[in-house]
């Protein structure tokens, strides 16, 4: 399945803790828990169906939670193997990056 990247869209689920993706059928998602009264955001999983894969969807999720990060001031601590490579490759949010 090719995306078009315009047409990709991020929702940011509070309720489920989550940004998401739906391209019916699939649905890709980066998860997170709050922790610290809600001052550090623990990114813990990013999943893309093989479908979607080696389209960039997991970066533009990773870009959005990191953005949303920033604009809420929240430390970031990257459980997520994939946001934690993101980070290095982009180093403007390592500034973000807290102790656990």
């Amino acid at each position: 399945m090719n995306i078009d990247p315009e047409q990709i869209e991020i929702v940011h689920n509070k309720l489920a803790k989550r940004f998401e993706v739906e391209l019916d059928p699939y649905v890709a998602v980066l998860t997170y828990r709050m922790a610290d009264e809600n001052k550090k955001i623990i990114f813990t999983h990013t999943g893309v169906p093989p479908a979607l894969s080696g389209q960039g969807i997991a970066s533009k999720l990773a870009f959005q939670a990191l953005t949303y990060a920033r604009e809420e001031e929240l430390g970031v601590v990257p459980i997520c193997p994939f946001v934690s490579s993101y980070i290095k490759r982009h180093p403007e949010y390592q500034d973000l990056v807290v102790d656990w």
